[in-house]
């Protein structure tokens, strides 16, 4: 079976960084659907934290039936949420607690939200699992937003967090996940972009971008001008690789999933690409190996100027097919930013 894995589309973004929103990339998205068996949308597919909820649904509604209905009837999606559109399944998560597995499958209807969002994707046939889902034997994907649990600021860029704060401890189960540590900086940043004009959430996303560079060594002010774009990837590059991938490899190993392969998304960097030292995209001992699959939104503080292919280049997705090992591919690596910003 041939399956195409995507995250962090933002539907609804409201500083409009989606660039499904635009006509090539969709188009180019709708083109790679061609042939493939299975979809599975890997989290923080609707925006639904910085933006009023309605709106962001609105935004995903034609772009969601669209896909649908290219995929058409006998094709499977799995939506898997992350952190930006837990409100799918907010209330379901609060019904079973303690219940909830790595792998837990969840009713279609088990909110309003997500019900829509699932009669959206018709006529395939929709699953819903939450936190992650088992894609083939050894071969386990989630959005990874657990991570952020491990780091300081609790966001999915941070320095490891250490002894500092409360942190799941091996053995932990999901729930242990959804309720440790407090108020994350993601949830701060949606919240104040939520509220200010529109002006002034560029400014505040911007200043968000400044506590995370603060976070990382060698990590100043100047980072946060576009003309930087490509000494900020890199910092945020080699953040990942001694942070955020340790984080995700904590958290496999503490839920206790066995997996030769673990799919994410949630950081926004597709990976790891050819000039990648493989070694930093596996966890202790050689295992699990790590793909992350990038995102559809296209961040000016990381790619101005940039050209495909590039780690925080939009469109990115890892192909899972029978007998071949799970690869990070760019779907939009030949799309001009002019078409998507």
């Amino acid at each position: 079976m041939s399956t195409l894995v995507l995250s962090d589309l933002h539907l609804g973004s409201r500083l409009r960084h989606d660039v499904l929103t635009h006509p090539e990339p969709l188009h180019r998205l709708l083109e790679a659907l061609d042939g493939i068996e299975r979809l599975v949308l890997l989290g923080d597919i609707v925006e639904l934290l910085e933006e009023r909820a309605e709106r962001a649904m609105d935004v995903a509604e034609p772009i969601l039936r669209l896909i649908g209905r290219t995929l058409g009837i006998g094709r499977e999606v799995i939506l898997v949420p992350g952190n930006h559109d837990r409100a799918l399944v907010a209330g379901w998560i609060r019904r079973v607690d303690a219940a909830l597995a790595p792998d837990s499958p969840v009713p279609v209807d088990a909110t309003p939200e997500l019900a829509r969002v699932a009669s959206w994707l018709a006529p395939g046939r929709l699953r819903v699992h939450y936190p992650g889902v088992w894609l083939a034997p050894g071969v386990w994907a989630t959005h990874g937003h657990y991570l952020d649990r491990h780091l300081l600021p609790e966001a999915a860029f941070g320095v490891t967090r250490g002894l500092f704060g409360r942190v799941p401890r091996p053995g932990a189960v999901p729930i242990d996940y959804e309720l440790a540590g407090g108020p994350s900086l993601t949830g701060l940043e949606a919240l104040v972009i939520k509220a200010l004009p529109r002006p002034l959430a560029a400014l505040a996303e911007d200043m968000a971008e400044l506590i995370r560079a603060s976070t990382m060594p060698l990590g100043p002010r100047r980072l946060l001008h576009p003309g930087m774009a490509r000494l900020t990837a890199s910092v945020l590059g080699a953040q990942m690789r001694f942070a955020s991938l340790p984080a995700l490899s904590r958290v496999v190993g503490r839920l206790g999933v066995d997996a030769e392969w673990v799919l994410f998304g949630h950081v926004h960097r597709l990976g790891p690409l050819p000039d990648d030292l493989q070694t930093r995209w596996r966890g202790p001992q050689g295992q699990p190996r790590l793909l992350n699959t990038g995102s559809w939104v296209y961040e000016p503080l990381l790619v101005h100027n940039a050209t495909a292919p590039h780690p925080y280049w939009p469109g990115g997705a890892v192909i899972l097919e029978n007998d071949r090992a799970p690869r990070a591919v760019g779907l939009l690596d030949a799309v001009p930013a002019s078409a998507m910003h």
